[in-house]
């Protein structure tokens, strides 16, 4: 299922997300003529640096949010770069790109084999695949929180047939997914990548965008903002430290791939 997530909102509270961003942009070495996918491009900023460093290539980001995608076309604007509404299960791409690199969001793609299938025939002979998603231990106290609220029995019935939105696989898992694969290289590794938020107000941006959005979808009228106040102060007494700063577990699985 695709969610459309509130696109101003995400990029005031994906500080985060850019950082590891730009470390994935920095590792590919690229040369300038690379054609190149952003899959889950969000609002745009990654696909945007990438385009500028590919000014003899193209990039295309897709996403599944059309508020993303309006506000990285609104945003981002150059000859090499386009920006298409697509669900990443649905992607048809075929022989066409030297790179297919996508940054925190796999996690919401429920069946990597069918990924992993579609980007191998979407990349050209040696094209190359990188990705950071997250992994097993990710969000641990979000984890713990969010399944307590929903079993209350307020809230229970509005999720009875809800599907946890997140894949959050160990490695040994990933390794065996690669090795599957068609690709002839492969390798998987992990990253802990636990933040410390500044102040209560930065953790709650993160909740509501993008935590809360599957959550929220199946809940109707006053219920909605309930839920939602329920977790944040839940979630703000579960992560909160003695200096005032508040913790929480970010734990990434890095691919990288070669057709």
């Amino acid at each position: 299922m695709a969610f459309d997530f509130d696109a101003e909102k995400y990029r005031k509270a994906s500080t985060r997300q850019k950082e590891w961003g730009a470390k994935l942009i920095w590792e590919l070495n690229l040369v300038g003529n690379e054609k190149i996918l952003d899959l889950g491009c969000g609002e745009g900023s990654m696909a945007a640096q990438l385009a500028k460093l590919v000014p003899d290539g193209d990039v295309i980001g897709i996403d599944a949010s059309q508020s993303m995608i309006d506000l990285a076309e609104k945003t981002y604007k150059a000859q090499n770069l386009r920006f298409n509404l697509m669900d990443i299960n649905e992607i048809v791409f075929k022989n066409q790109f030297d790179v297919v690199i996508s940054n925190a969001t796999l996690h919401w793609i429920m069946d990597h084999s069918r990924l992993l299938w579609n980007v191998y025939k979407a990349l050209k002979a040696d094209g190359i695949v990188r990705f950071n998603f997250a992994g097993d231990g990710n969000c641990s106290a979000l984890n713990k929180v969010v399944p307590e609220i929903m079993a209350e029995k307020k809230y229970a019935g509005y999720f009875n047939n809800f599907d946890w939105p997140w894949f959050m696989p160990t490695l040994g898992e990933y390794e065996k997914l690669l090795e599957a694969s068609s690709f002839k290289e492969a390798k998987v590794w992990g990253e802990n990548a636990d933040r410390f938020f500044r102040d209560k107000d930065t953790m709650i941006g993160w909740i509501d965008q993008p935590c809360l959005v599957p959550f929220l979808k199946y809940i109707d009228g006053p219920d909605k903002n309930a839920f939602r106040d329920t977790v944040v102060d839940r979630m703000v007494k579960e992560t909160i430290l003695d200096d005032g700063r508040y913790f929480e577990t970010f734990r990434r699985i890095n691919v990288f791939a070669k057709k």
